[in-house]
């Protein structure tokens, strides 16, 4: 089994961002390589593991945000020639947070190997209300799953990315949907629409830590936790209106249902990690 590329996004907070690498160093050690992006920090504010850091003026001052970083990441190891050493990808953000002494990476790459039509799983957290539909040590599929730690199979990023004239604005995930609002559900649309699944599951887990946002945004150089939330929904729904002509989020909801219904007509035999 190949490797996982790990890809952390962090911005000024070297020391959070360092203890979450050295989590996964610890405990998945043998299964990722890791690549911290550096999306516009302060050159005194960079992560020991720094990989890239992205510093024109655009991102310094706005930043990047989940999608734009993500892609730039992937790019980057696309261009590289990287990509062949990796037969999946994991996604997350410096604000994640893992148990300890759990093996994440191993697990989600047996998961995969197991389950050859999930092309994206997402660890569930312990707060959630997905996990008393999935149970224990188990997994389903859904159609909207928001979150900021995605695990994906290369052969479905393959199948999705855009390689005329790549940027960071549009290798993956749609760039342009700058804070990212109903971004997993218009990726996870597109997962179903190409014939591969998105899966929540219980047997890993992983916890964003909001105080990230709400106690330190002075320090990433971002608004304040509550007008993120306003921006990040009155910016969202100009997005959704302008690319798909839908008012509100439980269209693009049901956008994305269409195509999750329309995966189990025509692979019957997942119906089993239905909800």
């Amino acid at each position: 089994m190949k490797k996982t590329a790990t890809i952390i996004l962090n911005r000024n907070l070297p020391a959070e961002t360092d203890l979450l690498v050295e989590s996964l160093i610890r405990n998945d050690n043998d299964f990722t390589d890791i690549f911290v992006l550096e999306a516009g920090s302060d050159k005194n504010k960079l992560s020991k593991y720094c990989t890239w850091h992205v510093h024109s003026d655009e991102v310094i001052k706005f930043g990047m945000r989940y999608s734009r970083g993500m892609n730039y990441g992937l790019m980057k190891l696309w261009q590289d020639e990287s990509w062949e050493k990796y037969d999946s990808f994991f996604l997350i953000t410096n604000d994640t947070k893992f148990p300890n002494d759990q093996v994440t990476v191993k697990t989600l790459q047996k998961l995969l190997t197991v389950n050859p039509r999930i092309g994206m799983v997402s660890p569930c957290s312990k707060k959630w209300g997905e996990l008393d539909l999935i149970g224990v040590n188990s997994l389903k599929y859904f159609w909207s799953i928001h979150n900021s730690a995605y695990f994906f199979r290369r052969e479905t990023i393959e199948h999705l990315m855009n390689t005329n004239n790549p940027t960071y604005k549009n290798f993956l995930f749609d760039g342009n949907n700058f804070r990212g609002y109903l971004a997993d559900t218009e990726i996870i649309a597109k997962l179903y629409a190409n014939d591969w699944a998105a899966a929540i599951t219980s047997m890993v887990f992983a916890e964003e830590d909001e105080s990230y946002l709400s106690d330190k945004s002075d320090l990433i150089k971002t608004e304040s936790f509550e007008e993120n939330i306003q921006l990040y929904i009155e910016e969202g729904l100009i997005w959704i209106k302008s690319k798909y002509g839908f008012n509100s989020k439980w269209q693009m909801m049901e956008y994305s249902r269409l195509f999750y219904d329309k995966f189990f007509e025509y692979f019957p035999e997942e119906k089993i990690n239905k909800i």
